[in-house]
């Protein structure tokens, strides 16, 4: 069964620095091109620790839709 949350980045504000990566328990985070980074979510267990260890800030929980 999947979290009622998952992880969201705000990509215009994300510096790329992988900080989120490194902590992500299921590996649901990437960075693209050393861009930004983007959460998987169907991987994604909504634990919440990349949020706390962003340096930027950008991450931020979002409520899973019911699945229809």
């Amino acid at each position: 069964m999947k979290s009622k949350k998952y992880a969201q980045v705000d990509e215009r504000r994300c510096v790329a620095c992988g900080a989120c990566t490194n902590v992500c328990p299921r590996g649901a985070i990437s960075v693209i091109h050393g861009c930004f980074a983007r959460v998987d979510p169907e991987i994604c267990i909504g634990c919440g620790l990349c949020g706390k260890t962003c340096p930027a800030g950008c991450i931020s929980p979002v409520i899973r839709e019911a699945d229809a």
